[in-house]
């Protein structure tokens, strides 16, 4: 699918309802501790889809901590709605990427030491083999997602390098330590997702989104897709994920 008929495509789905991407990889970190076989991010990814998610997301990192690679082939086969892969800039993550042909590839900063994604990526000092890998992941048919901060330096030189999207971090505002700094986060996503669209970008977001505070950010104007994880699985604990699935849906489309 060509850029422009991919981006006209996904602004036309925005306006009807903004799609949750489910993020499976604290199901896969969960079985990592044991090394075992249990729980399945297989199964938990399924029974997403029959709650209602519209993407399933995972991050294949390069110290395989969570998600594995016969992970995401076993995925690209059976899942019925689309695959969302969040990677690093890496020549490993890249090959993968290219023969897996994902529906989408989120590029992702990534940090061996840390316990989750922490900040977004610095496309401005990076243009060049950032640009080098879009080319190669869109030449394979993949769509391509910047995971940044909401900053107008970062959105500009996404839009420049040829990205399909910018997935907005949302883990200041989601963090935020009191309303003063909440709503002060919160204005910063919503002028960096207008800027966003004004350069023709799909607007996606994520990072610490949680059943308090995502409706706020479903509310951005054309916000096209929220990926979730973390709290979606913890609450899966409790009352399934199948259920824990379908409470977030009705939250962002409500």
């Amino acid at each position: 699918m060509q850029n422009g008929s991919l981006q006209t495509e996904r602004l036309q789905e925005s306006l009807l309802s903004v799609k949750l991407g489910v993020n499976i990889d604290h199901v896969a970190q969960v079985r990592q501790a044991r090394k075992g076989m249990v729980p399945d991010p297989i199964l938990a990814a399924q029974i997403a889809e029959k709650g209602g998610a519209d993407a399933i997301t995972v991050h294949l990192r390069e110290d395989r901590r969570h998600i594995q690679d016969k992970d995401v082939q076993f995925l690209r086969k059976i899942i019925k709605t689309k695959l969302n892969l969040e990677m690093a800039c890496a020549e490993e993550m890249v090959s993968f990427a290219c023969k897996l042909k994902p529906e989408d590839v989120c590029l992702v900063p990534e940090k061996r030491e840390e316990l989750t994604t922490e900040g977004g990526l610095d496309v401005v000092s990076h243009k060049g083999k950032i640009e080098k890998t879009i080319l190669r992941l869109k030449k394979a048919g993949i769509s391509v997602s910047l995971f940044i901060d909401p900053e107008v330096e970062q959105i500009e030189s996404a839009k420049e390098i040829g990205a399909d999207c910018v997935e907005l971090h949302t883990g200041l505002y989601a963090n935020a330590k009191n309303n003063l700094r909440e709503k002060i986060e919160y204005r910063k996503l919503v002028q960096a997702g207008a800027f966003a669209r004004e350069c023709g970008l799909i607007l996606n977001a994520g990072h610490g989104l949680d059943y308090e505070n995502v409706t706020q950010v479903a509310k951005i104007f054309q916000m096209h897709e929220l990926n979730i994880g973390f709290s979606i699985v913890a609450r899966a604990i409790f009352i399934g994920m199948e259920q824990a699935v379908k409470e977030m849906k009705a939250l962002i489309v409500g």
